[in-house]
């Protein structure tokens, strides 16, 4: 399988996976570098993936649905054009021989979905997560229609797969992230060195995606709320919030992250 993030809008990636002959896309918000991409390599689209409503993840569902006849998944309960078949936790689906497991993680939508495949799609026989705006390098998606909970809860159950799990993020937000989990967690020798991997690869013009679950337990502060250091910078930060109550530290880095420049 060749996985591949195909640039769009000004820091979207979507994701594509394909064997040669048949592809998926995970939230194409725009249909052309889809396209683009499956004429140039003789590609015949199967299956589109959705992981929430916004507009910049459906945004070309429609115009590839109709030019391929692909089939569509997408979450149970969020607005996402028609027909399609609707997903929840507890559902798996299977395309181009691999099997899709559903993971419900709401915060950033109220509906939020991911894809999490343990079957050996690459080389390396590595599994693959798609999170759409759920979990990013260095960081996570906005609380636009959840609670600090829902986020906490869903970003720990991501936290919980094998470390060795490709993370596919929908946007191109690591150095930023970065810069504000450094002034989170400055001691993090991890941390400062991936930052310099990540500075490198966007210097090449290079996606710094995927990253993997492991390397994201060890430098997302939105992962480490337990740990003393977050806690107390957070804590730091918003003296309301109570650093031994990891929903309160998730809450007040999410804050903090918000207004961070």
């Amino acid at each position: 399988m060749n996985l591949t993030p195909l640039p769009a809008f000004q820091d979207n990636y979507l994701w594509l996976l394909h064997d040669g002959q048949r592809a998926l896309v995970v939230d194409p918000g725009d249909a052309a570098p889809v396209q683009s991409y499956l004429a140039a390599h003789g590609l015949r689209l199967e299956a589109i993936l959705v992981t929430h409503h916004h507009p910049d993840h459906v945004g070309g569902v429609d115009a590839l649905r109709d030019a391929t006849g692909a089939r569509v998944y997408g979450p149970a309960h969020e607005r996402i054009p028609e027909p399609l078949e609707r997903l929840s936790e507890g559902d798996a689906i299977e395309v181009l021989g691999l099997r899709f497991d559903v993971l419900d993680v709401p915060g950033h939508t109220a509906g939020h979905i991911a894809y999490y495949s343990a079957s050996p799609a690459l080389a390396d026989g590595a599994p693959l997560l798609f999170c759409g705006d759920t979990l990013f390098s260095g960081g996570c998606g906005r609380l636009f229609e959840g609670t600090p909970a829902q986020m906490f809860a869903s970003l720990a159950k991501l936290a919980a797969l094998p470390g060795r799990t490709r993370v596919c993020c929908t946007h191109e937000y690591t150095l930023s992230n970065l810069k504000f989990a450094t002034a989170v967690e400055p001691g993090n020798t991890q941390l400062i060195h991936y930052r310099q991997q990540c500075e490198q690869r966007r210097s090449h013009g290079e996606p710094t995606l995927p990253s993997t679950i492991a390397v994201e337990n060890e430098i997302n502060p939105f992962l480490r709320t337990r740990v003393a250091a977050v806690a107390q910078a957070a804590h730091g930060h918003d003296p309301q919030a109570n650093p031994a109550d990891p929903v309160a530290v998730f809450a007040a880095l999410r804050q903090w992250k918000n207004e961070f420049r």
